[in-house]
C-alpha cells in the first residue's frame, strides 16, 4: 500500500462504510497528536539534548470521542501502519506487518503443539474470537485438515465438555424462563444484519444424547462451516441454543453445568416456546433463514413452520440430500436399475427416515411409482425389522416404511435381515459402532458385485464400520461413504457424506434468492447438483463426492440449483436473478461470498477513499 500523506482535515465527523459508525474528527493538531502525520515531538537524545514532552497546547488533553477497536478483526497483524492508525490499534500490536503466509505458519505451528483434538478445538475457538478473518483464511486453506477439529468428530467431545471448557460468549441462549419475553432478549444480539441462524435445544447431539445447553457447539461449528464453505459473512450468523431443560440427570447434578436444572419441558410447552421464538426472530430479521439442528423429535417443528417461515431441518433434509447426492453416483456405478435395488437401513430415527424419503423421490424420478419406491426399503430399529404386525406402537415417522409383506415373520437381528432381504444397499444411521460386522460385510460382497455400504453415524467411534473394514471384508468391491472422516486404505480414499457438502449451499441459495420458504424441490436440487459437481478426474478415481478442498466451488453449484428450484416454485423474491444465465448466476453468487483474504484490502480502500474525500473538501475550502 502506498504511503499516505495527510493534510489538514475538516473537523466534522465522517462515517465508516465498514462499520457504519462515526469516525473521529481530525484537525491538524489532533492528527499530529495521534501520530498520524508521523511527526516527532521534542528533540531526540541523539543530539545531546534531553527529549521534552510537548505541553504547549492545553487542549491536547480534552476529552473526545475515541473509536473502540473491534477485537475480532482490527488487531490483524497483516494491516499496514496507516491502517492501524486509522483503526486506532497502532502500538497495540507488534510493529511487523506480516503476510498471510507468515500468519498461517505461526497458527499451524501453534496448532501442532496442542496435544489433543479438544486442545486444538479450543485454540481455534480463541483464534476466531480474536482474529476472525485470519481464522477463516486458515480454515479456507486447510479445510480438510481443520474441519474435523471445529466440527465432527471433535465437536462431539467439545459439547460433552462445553460447561467445563467455557471461556467466552459464543452465540445466544434463550431460556424457558424467558418465555413471554423472547423478543426483548433477542434485541440484545449486537449484530444488526443476521441472515441465518442455526438453532438447537441440545436434546439429541450427534449420537451423544441430551446435552442441554452444552449442545451450543453444534450451532457454533455449523455456522463456521456456513462461512468457510459458502461465504456467508460471520457477522451475519447467529448460533442459537434453547435452554428447555434436560433429561440428562447427570448434567442437572453437575455443579459446572451452565444451563437450567429443570427436567425437559413437555412437547406442548416446547411448541409454545418455538412459536414465540420463530415470530421474534423474523420480526427482528424478516429475511432470516432458520436451520433446526439436533432436536430429539424434529418432525413436528418442521411440519409446523416449513410453510410459514424460511426454515429447514438439517438432520432430516440436509442429511437426506447429502446422502442422496453420493447415492445417485453410487447407484449409477452399480449398474443395477432402481426397481431392483433393495435398501436395508439400520436406524429408523429422523435422520434414517429423512434419508430414505429423499431416495424414494430419486427412485420415483427414475420411473418407479411412489409405492414401488417405498417398497425398496427395509428399516431396522432396536426391536428389529419395522413391520405393521410387530406388536408395538410405531412412531409416526416410521409408519411410512413399515413392511406389510413379512408374512408374520419378526426378524430381530441385522444379520438375519440381511439374509432375508439380500440387499444391494446397506445404510447405517444407528450410532451403534461396529454394527456392520465382518460377517455382514462379507455377505454383502457375496450378494453383490458392488455393494453400497454407507455407515453414516457420527462421531467416528459410533460409525457402523470403518473404511478399512469395509474394504477388507468386501475385497475392495464396495461403494463406500461414511458420516465421519476415515483415513485412506491401501491407496483408496473414502467418500464422506458430510452435510457440509449441501447445507452451506442451501443456506446461501436461500439467502440470495430471498426465498420465503425452503421447499422440498430446493432440497432435492441441492442433492442433484451435488451429484453433478465432481470433476472428470474425481469420477475416474471412483469417488462418490468431490474433493472437500473444492467445497466453495461445490457450494456455488449447489446454491445455483437451490436458486433455480426456488424460482421454479415461485418462492423467490430476488426476481432479477431469473434473467441470468447459469454462468452469470454462478458469477453473481461468487461475487457475494465473503472472502477473508479481501477484508484487509477493503479496509485499505476505505481509508484511501476517506483520505481523498478529506483532501477534496480541504481543496474546496
Amino acid at each position: 500500500m502506498p504511503k499516505l500523506a495527510f493534510r489538514r482535515a475538516p473537523s466534522y465527523p465522517t462515517f465508516s462504510t465498514r462499520t457504519g459508525r462515526a469516525l473521529p474528527s481530525y484537525t491538524h493538531s489532533s492528527m499530529a497528536r495521534d501520530g498520524i502525520t508521523n511527526g516527532v515531538n521534542g528533540v531526540g537524545a541523539s543530539n545531546g539534548v534531553a527529549p521534552m514532552a510537548n505541553v504547549r497546547h492545553a487542549h491536547t488533553h480534552h476529552v473526545r470521542h475515541t473509536r473502540v477497536a473491534d477485537l475480532s478483526s482490527d488487531f490483524d497483524t497483516s494491516h499496514p501502519t496507516e491502517v492501524r492508525k486509522y483503526l486506532r490499534t497502532y502500538g497495540l500490536t507488534p510493529p511487523a506487518v506480516e503476510s498471510f503466509q507468515t500468519q498461517a505458519e505461526r497458527c499451524l505451528k501453534l496448532l501442532s503443539l496442542k496435544p489433543t483434538p479438544i486442545d486444538k478445538f479450543q485454540y481455534l475457538t480463541h483464534l476466531k474470537a480474536t482474529n476472525v478473518h485470519l481464522f477463516y483464511r486458515l480454515l479456507a486453506e486447510n479445510i480438510k485438515e481443520l474441519t474435523p477439529l471445529i466440527y465432527t468428530p471433535t465437536v462431539g467431545e467439545a459439547c460433552q465438555k462445553w460447561s467445563e471448557i467455557y471461556t467466552q460468549p459464543e452465540g445466544m441462549y434463550l431460556s424457558f424462563d424467558d418465555k413471554g419475553h423472547l423478543h426483548s432478549v433477542i434485541q440484545n444480539w449486537p449484530k444488526h444484519n443476521v441472515e441465518i441462524t442455526v438453532v438447537t435445544d441440545g436434546s439429541r447431539i450427534l449420537g451423544l444424547g441430551d446435552l442441554g445447553i452444552n449442545g451450543m457447539g453444534i450451532p457454533v461449528g455449523k455456522l463456521s462451516l456456513y462461512t468457510a464453505c459458502a461465504g456467508i459473512r460471520p457477522d451475519a450468523t447467529l448460533p442459537l441454543t434453547l435452554d428447555l431443560g434436560t433429561s440428562n440427570e447427570q448434567l442437572r447434578n453437575d455443579p459446572l453445568y451452565m444451563g437450567s436444572r429443570r427436567p425437559k419441558v413437555s412437547a406442548q410447552e416446547e411448541q409454545e416456546f418455538l412459536d414465540e421464538m420463530m415470530a421474534a426472530l423474523t420480526e427482528r430479521w424478516p429475511g432470516i433463514v432458520i436451520q433446526f439442528e439436533d432436536f430429539k423429535n424434529p418432525f413436528p417443528a418442521l411440519e409446523r413452520y416449513r410453510d410459514h417461515y424460511t426454515c429447514f431441518n438439517d438432520d432430516i433434509q440436509g442429511t437426506g440430500a447429502v446422502i442422496l447426492g453420493g447415492f445417485i453416483n453410487a447407484v449409477k456405478r452399480t449398474g443395477v436399475a432402481a426397481k431392483d435395488q433393495r435398501a436395508v437401513f439400520l436406524g429408523a430415527g429422523s435422520a434414517g427416515v429423512g434419508v430414505a424419503k429423499q431416495i424414494v423421490e430419486f427412485f420415483m424420478r427414475e420411473g418407479l411409482t411412489e409405492d414401488q419406491a417405498r417398497k425398496c426399503f427395509w428399516l431396522v430399529d432396536s426391536k428389529g425389522l419395522v413391520t405393521n404386525d410387530r406388536g408395538d406402537k410405531l412412531a409416526d415417522h416410521k409408519i411410512y416404511f413399515s413392511r406389510d409383506d413379512n408374512d408374520g415373520k419378526q426378524i430381530k437381528s441385522l444379520a438375519d435381515v440381511v439374509e432375508y432381504v439380500k440387499p444391494t444397499i446397506l445404510m447405517g444411521l444407528s450410532t451403534i459402532g461396529g454394527a456392520f460386522t465382518p460377517e455382514i460385510l462379507t455377505r454383502m460382497s457375496e450378494l453383490n458385485a458392488h455393494p453400497v455400504i454407507f455407515p453414516l453415524s457420527n462421531p467416528s467411534s459410533q460409525s457402523e464400520c470403518t473404511f478399512a473394514d469395509a474394504m477388507k471384508y468386501t475385497k475392495s468391491t464396495c461403494l463406500f461413504a461414511s458420516g465421519s472422516p476415515f483415513p485412506d486404505y491401501e491407496g483408496q480414499t473414502p467418500g464422506q457424506g458430510n452435510n457440509m457438502y449441501v447445507f452451506p449451499g442451501i443456506g446461501l441459495g436461500t439467502i440470495l434468492s430471498k426465498a420465503v420458504n425452503v421447499t422440498q424441490e430446493m432440497i432435492y436440487a441441492s442433492a442433484e447438483l451435488l451429484s453433478t459437481s465432481l470433476t472428470p478426474e474425481e469420477h475416474a478415481k471412483g469417488w462418490l463426492y468431490p474433493d472437500i478442498a473444492r467445497i466453495r466451488d461445490v457450494s456455488v453449484t449447489v446454491a445455483r440449483g437451490v436458486i433455480r428450484a426456488a424460482q421454479a416454485s415461485s418462492v423467490d423474491r430476488e426476481l432479477a436473478l431469473r434473467n441470468l444465465s447459469d454462468e452469470q448466476l454462478d458469477e453473481y453468487i461468487r461475487e457475494r461470498m465473503y472472502d477473508p483474504k479481501l477484508e484487509k484490502l477493503l479496509v485499505e480502500e476505505e481509508l484511501l477513499h476517506l483520505v481523498k474525500s478529506m483532501q477534496g473538501v480541504e481543496h474546496k475550502l
